[in-house]
């Protein structure tokens, strides 16, 4: 998303970040795997690991969930029905993806695994930013 931003002039209007519901990998970078995938595409994964914490409902004006079992873990975290409001699942943005559908985990993928939750997570990107754009419809 941060590649695509500044691709679309945006990067200076979007607080683009990424957390996690669990704690795993609080304090490290991403998974070698996921950086090689991207860096093969030209694109730079510069993100440390955090835990998802209950004032992100208020930093982020969108929360968006990578599969059901992360995004129940969001709602019961939710402090209002309004952050409630917020949260999405991440393909609800890509419109060639089945409603409901989650970002399978790339570590079960085999060879081609983390390269295919790439496509998976950036046709959701170009469709959010479609979206703030206000050239596609909020997901129902």
């Amino acid at each position: 998303m941060l590649n695509l931003a500044k691709q679309a002039g945006m990067s200076g209007h979007l607080f683009i970040d990424s957390a996690g519901t669990a704690a795993y990998h609080v304090g490290e970078p991403a998974d070698s795997r996921s950086r090689q995938t991207a860096e093969a595409r030209g694109i730079r994964l510069p993100s440390t690991a955090r835990q998802f914490e209950r004032g992100d409902f208020e930093r982020f004006d969108y929360i968006l969930a990578m599969d059901s079992e992360n995004y129940e873990n969001l709602l019961e975290l939710a402090p209002s029905p309004e952050a409630i409001e917020r949260l999405y699942l991440f393909r609800s943005f890509d419109s060639e993806s089945q409603a409901g559908a989650s970002v399978p985990d790339p570590y079960y993928g085999g060879p081609s695994g983390f390269d295919d939750v790439f496509d998976i997570c950036e046709a959701s990107c170009r469709g959010l930013l479609a979206h703030l754009q206000g050239q596609q419809q909020v997901p129902q």
